[in-house]
């Protein structure tokens, strides 16, 4: 009678280990797909893959959050609201302080202004301090198998999440990032992670997790890398009246690269108030206020800021940030 009960205690208790574990990816079709070209193409160990995918759990949360993101939701009056803070202006001009002499050199060194670096780490995770709560693995796994609408983009990051684990001697279990899989001080995604993140500080290892000063330098060489123009201007305010149509103004995420010259968009009713170059190319945006709209010129450099995130909102609280924290420390 005891040994039974012994036995249907061990019984249950595999019952319910495997029942918490239903939301694994162990079996997935769509896992194993990712097993096989890794350890034909890459050399990895498919036992070691076999234990990440059956470790890695779906996240019903992560799917949620990847269908109402604030950019989507949010008009610019809120969503500016998020970000351009008198807290978030206070953090980013102590972390420009405490990092004054990296950020000079990133900036002599790639052209991209020091504030538009504190900048973009301050929009993305508050100075390095609010880096995301789910486990990477989770995340790229959740979306890479379970939200078709961006299966193959995140099938990609999850193949070079493990790469870069494997090639760093990290365990795919151990790091934090955001919903979307985005890591360290800048959220960056793993692809990104592997073609711009660097060893700024010549200790032999590139750490954007944990380590500012690599942190500064990835996010400076990232934009470098994308044709930001040292001492190009990047947006311009403008004027427009009510007749100039909708579709002259930035419709879709894709529409962020400018297509016409300022010269005709002044044509079409949308000029500068400030002088531009008539053959500078610029793109015509109109952003939502609780009473009306305010009109800007999105040029070069603000496109290279959408290249970081596809949202001109995005980039427009990246460079008004950048810009209170120019005033403030006197760059």
């Amino acid at each position: 009678m005891i040994r039974f009960a012994t036995l249907f205690i061990t019984l249950l208790t595999s019952v319910l280990a495997l029942s918490a574990r239903a939301d694994s990816y162990a079996g997935n079709a769509q896992a194993q797909a990712v097993i096989d070209q890794l350890v034909a193409e890459e050399g990895f160990d498919r036992d070691q893959l076999e234990a990440v995918m059956a470790d890695a759990q779906r996240q019903d949360s992560i799917i949620e959050a990847m269908d109402r993101p604030a950019e989507k939701t949010k008009p610019w009056y809120d969503y500016r609201e998020i970000f351009l803070t008198e807290q978030r202006a206070e953090e980013g001009v102590a972390f420009f302080n405490t990092h004054r002499e990296t950020l000079a050199r990133a900036e002599a060194e790639t052209g991209v202004p020091a504030e538009i670096i504190v900048a973009i780490i301050g929009v993305e995770t508050y100075y390095g301090r609010i880096t995301g709560s789910y486990r990477v693995i989770d995340a790229l796994t959740t979306l890479a198998f379970d939200y078709p609408r961006r299966s193959e983009f995140f099938t990609k990051e999850l193949k070079n999440y493990l790469m870069l684990t494997r090639d760093q001697g990290i365990n795919p279990a151990d790091f934090k990032g955001s919903y979307a899989g985005a890591m360290g001080y800048g959220q960056f995604m793993p692809s990104s992670y592997r073609a711009y993140a660097i060893d700024f500080d010549g200790d032999d290892k590139i750490d954007i997790w944990n380590n500012p000063v690599d942190a500064i330098g990835s996010v400076a060489n990232y934009f470098a890398e994308h044709g930001w123009r040292s001492g190009g201007d990047v947006v311009a305010i403008a004027k427009a009246d009510s007749s100039v149509p909708d579709d002259v103004f930035v419709q879709k995420r894709k529409d962020l690269k400018p297509v016409r010259t300022v010269a005709e968009l002044a044509e079409l009713g949308v000029e500068p108030m400030r002088d531009l170059p008539d053959d500078a190319m610029a793109t015509a945006m109109k952003f939502e206020l609780a009473d009306g709209y305010e009109y800007w010129m999105g040029l070069h450099n603000f496109y290279v800021i959408t290249r970081y995130n596809l949202s001109a909102m995005y980039a427009m609280s990246v460079y008004q940030l950048s810009q209170r924290l120019a005033d403030e420390v006197g760059s």
